[in-house]
C-alpha cells in the first residue's frame, strides 16, 4: 500500500493480540512487522496498564499503547495523555472496598497493587474467568498470570489509573454506582450478573475517546483508522474506527457489530485480516 494511504492500526491485548495464556502467535508478530514496514502505525489500545505490557509486547516493535482503557496514550515513548485517579479518590474507594470485605488490585504504571487476600481470592475467580475463555487449564496462580502483582504496599495511592476489584454479586456493581457516582463503573469477565470483576476508573473516558486524541496529535483522520478487538469493552473502539473487526474467539454482542470478523489468536487472526485488508 501506497505511504500516503497509511493507516493507524489498534489492537487489544487480551484476546485479540494474545490469547488468555499470554501466548503471542508468530504470526501476529510477522503481521505488525511488515505493517509498520510499510509505513503504516500500530498501537496496541489495552485494558492494561503500562506496567502489564511486558518487554514480548513492546519487542514486537510498536508505535506506542493506548492503556487503561483509554486513560493513557503514549506515542513512541512520549505520554500524550494520562488520566488517573486523585489519591483522595483513590483512598476512598480503599477504604469502601475493605468496608465490603472485597479483594481488588489497583491498575497503575508502575505496577499492580493488590489488596492483603488478593492472591488467594483471586485464583477461582480467574480460574472461571479463563475457563469461559476458552481455556481449560487447572490450577490457575495469581503470582503466573499476574507476574508482577506487588503485595503488601500502601493502597492510598495517587498514580492508579483504575481499580479491579472480586464481585461477591452484582449488588456491588450497583453499591460502587451509587457511593461514586463521579466516576466509571463498569465490569468484565462476564455480561450483567454474570460478571465475575467489577472496574472503577475515571469517567468520560473509554478507548474511542483515546483514539480520537491520538489521531488529533497525528494529524490524522477516522477514515485512516482499523480496530481488532473481541470484548465488549472493545465496542466503542471498533465503532468509532473506519473498520472494526471482531475475532472469532470473541464475544457474541461484539461479533454482532463488528464489521467482520476474522479468525481466533491462535488461528492466525490478526494476519489472516491484515492480510485481507491488503496491510503487507
Amino acid at each position: 500500500m501506497h505511504k500516503l494511504e497509511k493507516k493507524v492500526i489498534l489492537i487489544d491485548v487480551d484476546g485479540t493480540l494474545v490469547d488468555y495464556e499470554n501466548h503471542l502467535p508468530p504470526s501476529a508478530v510477522k503481521a505488525i512487522r511488515m505493517d509498520r514496514a510499510l509505513g503504516h502505525l500500530v498501537y496496541i489500545c489495552t485494558g492494561r496498564s503500562r506496567s502489564e505490557v511486558y518487554d514480548e509486547i513492546w519487542n514486537i516493535g510498536l508505535d506506542g499503547m493506548i492503556g487503561a482503557n483509554g486513560g493513557y496514550i503514549e506515542h513512541h515513548g512520549e505520554v500524550l495523555f494520562h488520566a488517573h485517579l486523585k489519591k483522595e479518590q483513590c483512598s476512598a474507594i480503599v477504604d469502601w472496598l475493605h468496608s465490603r470485605n472485597l479483594e481488588f488490585y489497583l491498575e497503575s504504571n508502575t505496577g499492580l497493587y493488590a489488596s492483603e487476600h488478593f492472591e488467594e481470592a483471586g485464583e477461582p475467580v480467574m480460574q472461571k474467568y479463563m475457563q469461559r475463555k476458552g481455556n481449560g487449564q487447572e490450577n490457575i496462580h495469581i503470582c503466573a498470570q499476574y507476574p508482577d502483582m506487588v503485595f503488601g504496599e500502601n493502597l492510598y495511592r495517587e498514580d492508579v489509573n483504575k481499580i479491579s476489584f472480586i464481585l461477591n454479586s452484582y449488588a456491588d456493581v450497583t453499591a460502587a454506582a451509587q457511593c461514586f457516582p463521579d466516576l466509571k463503573i463498569s465490569t468484565w469477565g462476564g455480561k450483567g450478573e454474570t460478571a465475575l470483576f467489577g472496574d472503577i476508573g475515571i469517567q468520560d473516558i473509554d478507548k474511542a475517546t483515546a483514539i480520537s486524541l491520538l489521531l488529533k496529535y497525528l494529524h490524522m483522520g477516522q477514515k485512516d483508522t482499523i480496530a481488532f478487538g473481541d470484548a465488549a469493552v472493545d465496542i466503542p473502539m471498533l465503532e468509532y474506527c473506519a473498520l472494526g473487526i471482531a475475532m472469532a474467539s470473541g464475544g457474541k454482542e461484539i461479533k454482532a457489530m463488528a464489521d467482520d470478523i476474522t479468525a481466533a489468536v491462535n488461528q492466525d487472526g490478526l494476519y489472516k485480516a491484515f492480510l485481507k485488508y491488503n496491510l503487507l
